[in-house]
């Protein structure tokens, strides 16, 4: 697979396919197979933002904030998710495709394309002709490049084949900023892109950003007022009356969740990322990145891309429904809150859209007392080593490295060396093994989802392999896809930190609220479907900003409330 190196603040040819015909918009395209194509000349200077274009977009993402917590939560909220629901509210929002991940999910909010186009299939993916011995590839590594350490990676925003929506504004008003900040890489680069003017997230015990960057006086600042906390440790946070019915240990093994309450000991970083003081710090980063970056200060809009990381971290090790999410949620809420006075403050026309990369599910043992007994841990069955062993037996092939995958679903890969007969009789093999599993609700070939019809009509009835075709990218997309049923958590044993997940094609992984807020907008809600995929084409067409036929897989979405049409003629 060929690799491209990121290009600090230049806009590259081959990575971007910035088509900057000028036609309107909000033009949809379905999911497909696309290359990326050479970038073409700027569009004609005369080109001007609307109007009455906000001068600044916060594009907002939580890790794994589902439409599910929204909804739960919502009557609590009293801060920055409380201002939000009173612009235009979506609480039916898809992230579409079957790869319910986070970098996937990321790469569709300002790209306006799923995960088919943007080549971003998965967190991590298997590359058999890489040059080193490990063989996954993360979405957001160069794994061309060696970093100091060998244990660590270079951060690259390569594998994205797409431009961002602030890498289009760039490249049509070069004075406007793009800047990205987040607790997770992936998360500032599938937001950011490629031509970004600032990026960092958080790494270890402070924030960094791309190799040959020096961090900026905000980011240092940043870093050293958190220093003293994650050397000292800090106190548990308070418990809101309302999340004291969920306070209650769950055992798991040797060990339980439910009751924490988030108190942090001295040197501990990896408790500090899974709690709400790592949004708190995201979003002070962000509030300082607006003055340094002089955002929203000009006559071209800025793009400040926001990915809160916490709900994500809390979700994965401690669940969704004990006491540790009630007071995420809860100090979430309030340092968004914080973040949106800031902004007031600074007398900046901004517009809000917040979304989430994915939802979530809890643990089974929890979900097993509260009517969902269907809910369970997969078997180990369905790891690669079983697969590999099983399908041996069947076809005489060798077992070692027969089957590959990352985990007990998505996308399965069969070792690269077999003939082309081998690997037809692996193939049907393992679909039929699949198939005769109880946990599994379907497996499909590459080619069978190759030649499915690109998905059409509301999200929510798509079925199993329109949702696979939204995420399959042939280059990267195993040979077969591992789908399980609804209620099946893919952690064959729970862990410390590790639990909970996501990553299924069903509703509770795919449906996340999609909220627009302007000052002075009139808010309203329709519970209607919508994709994740509509975002971008949205505040493209907000800020007057052209774009060409087919650039986006979603529609535009009409954020006024009356008689006017923020989506102009294409509404």
């Amino acid at each position: 697979m060929a690799s491209r190196k990121i290009l600090p603040a230049t806009l590259g040819a081959a990575a971007l396919a910035l088509a900057l015909a000028l036609p309107h918009a909000c033009a949809a395209r379905p999911a497909q197979h696309h290359a990326a194509k050479a970038a073409p000349a700027p569009a004609p200077a005369a080109v001007q933002p609307a109007a009455n274009a906000p001068r600044l977009i916060v594009a907002i993402s939580i890790d794994q904030f589902s439409a599910d917590l929204f909804a739960q939560y919502r009557s609590h909220f009293t801060g920055g998710l409380a201002r939000l629901a009173t612009g235009a509210v979506f609480p039916s929002g898809y992230q579409s495709h079957a790869a319910t991940e986070t970098c996937p999910g990321h790469s569709t909010i300002l790209t306006g394309v799923h995960p088919a186009r943007s080549g971003v299939i998965a967190n991590t993916w298997i590359d058999q002709s890489v040059g080193r011995a490990k063989k996954t590839v993360y979405c957001a590594e160069d794994e061309t490049a060696t970093a100091a350490d060998p244990k660590d990676y270079v951060a690259s925003v390569g594998h994205l084949l797409v431009p961002t929506l602030g890498e289009r504004i760039k490249a049509l008003w070069p004075a406007s900023r793009n800047v990205a900040v987040s607790g997770k890489d992936r998360g500032a680069l599938m937001m950011g892109g490629h031509a970004i003017d600032a990026v960092y997230w958080w790494k270890g015990a402070g924030f960094t950003s791309l190799d040959g960057r020096t961090l900026s006086a905000a980011a240092v600042n940043e870093n050293k007022s958190l220093a003293p906390v994650l050397a000292e440790g800090a106190p548990e946070l308070p418990l809101p009356e309302w999340c004291k019915a969920k306070d209650r240990a769950v055992p798991l093994g040797a060990f339980s969740v439910g009751n924490g309450h988030f108190a942090l000991a001295a040197g501990d970083k990896g408790s500090f990322r899974s709690s709400p003081r790592l949004d708190r710090a995201t979003l002070d980063l962000a509030t300082e990145l607006l003055d340094e970056q002089n955002l929203g200060k000009d006559n071209v809009p800025d793009v400040l891309s926001v990915s809160l990381s916490a709900t994500d971290y809390v979700g994965h090790a401690f669940g969704t429904e004990g006491a540790e999410m009630c007071i995420q949620l809860q100090q979430l809420d309030l340092a968004l809150g914080d973040f949106f006075i800031a902004l007031d403050q600074r007398r900046i026309d901004y517009a809000v859209v917040l979304t989430a990369d994915h939802g979530g599910f809890d643990m089974p043992e929890r979900l097993g007392e509260q009517a969902l007994p269907a809910a369970h841990r997969v078997s180990k069955t369905l790891l690669p080593e079983a697969l590999s062993a099983a399908v041996a037996a069947k076809t005489g092939l060798a077992a070692e490295g027969l089957i590959l995958s990352d985990g007990a679903s998505g996308d399965v890969w069969l070792r690269r060396d077999l003939t082309a007969d081998d690997k037809a009789r692996a193939l049907a093999a393992l679909k039929a093994e699949l198939l005769a599993n109880p946990e599994v609700a379907a497996a499909f070939t590459a080619d069978e989802i190759a030649a499915s019809p690109a998905p059409t009509g509301s999200p929510e009835t798509w079925p199993l392999i329109a949702r696979a075709k939204a995420s399959f990218y042939r280059p990267r997309s195993g040979d077969l896809v591992l789908m399980l049923h609804r209620g099946v958590v893919p952690i064959p044993a729970p862990g410390p930190g590790f639990v909970a997940t996501h990553g299924s094609p069903w509703d509770y992984d795919r449906r996340v609220p999609m909220l627009f807020w302007r000052g002075g907008m009139t808010g309203f809600e329709q519970p209607s479907p919508v994709e994740t995929v509509d975002i971008a084409p949205t505040l493209a067409a907000l800020i007057g900003l052209p774009v060409p036929a087919g650039a986006f897989d979603g529609r535009c979405l009409d954020l006024d409330a009356g008689t006017g049409n923020t989506c102009g003629a294409a509404k």
